[in-house]
């Protein structure tokens, strides 16, 4: 599926639901009789059919159905599903851990953002078909989140821009590398076959293709890989090696 942006919804209103404002407009949030759930229990339930089905699955009747609303009750709390969306993924960006990075070295510490947001990623898959544009929701969620991800470049001697820049590309790798786990995830599910199982069914015929003397490089480097790690691609060494390369990229900025 196409990735769904965050942002897309009218900013006032979203800025206002995001951070509880109790001045929204136009009826949204609005307190009064007969509103017998909030507006977090309409994210949660959001975020629960999201985790359980997948993002399509969020749809304003279904999440009326799980709160035991009405869909044009539901429009009273939240005005649509781009505003609904930038509160499910500030909500998650909310509750991520955020340890005190005392007594660690900048590379530990940038490790421990990053697998902190793969570990985000790895239990909400959904939101690696998630899109950030230029104008993200600055909700409390992600005002922490960058807060304390920014900290722990703290004595690198990098500059405020560079500093932004290396968390901006530190976290494109994290989600990066979390959409290509998820979409093999996927793929080993949609067939009901494991990847040790689709090589072995395909031997035979990739044997009589795949001419060692037209691509011995492929073959060889390919076969090397596919031993050690059992299959084509290993998510597990994918993340260890790019992140070791991303993080040593980021030490030739700072040790200079």
């Amino acid at each position: 599926m196409a990735d769904i942006s965050t942002g897309a919804g009218e900013p006032s209103r979203t800025l206002a639901l995001l951070w509880r404002d109790p001045g929204l407009t136009a009826g949204v949030g609005r307190r009064g009789p007969g509103r017998s759930v909030s507006v977090d229990a309409v994210v949660e339930a959001a975020v629960g059919l999201a985790d359980g089905e997948g993002l399509p699955a969020v749809t304003m009747r279904a999440v009326a159905r799980r709160v035991g609303l009405s869909t044009m009750a539901v429009y009273t709390y939240v005005p649509g599903k781009a505003e609904l969306l930038d509160l499910m993924v500030d909500l998650l960006y909310l509750r991520m851990p955020r340890p005190p990075w005392r007594h660690r070295t900048w590379r530990r510490r940038l490790e421990r953002v990053a697998e902190d947001n793969r570990a985000l990623l790895a239990e909400h898959p959904w939101l690696t078909e998630v899109a950030v544009l230029s104008r993200p929701p600055l909700g409390p969620g992600l005002m922490a989140k960058y807060e304390h991800e920014l900290a722990a470049f703290d004595g690198t001697g990098l500059d405020e821009v560079t500093t932004d820049a290396a968390l901006a590309h530190l976290l494109g790798f994290v989600q990066g590398h979390a959409r290509a786990a998820h979409d093999a995830a996927r793929a080993t599910t949609d067939t009901a076959m494991s990847d040790a199982a689709w090589w072995a069914a395909n031997q035979p015929l990739l044997e009589r293709v795949l001419d060692p003397a037209a691509y011995p490089r492929a073959v060889r480097v390919g076969a090397a890989a596919g031993e050690a790690h059992g299959a084509s691609w290993s998510a597990e060494h994918a993340w260890r090696f790019g992140l070791a390369r991303t993080l040593d990229g980021l030490a030739a900025l700072i040790d200079r």
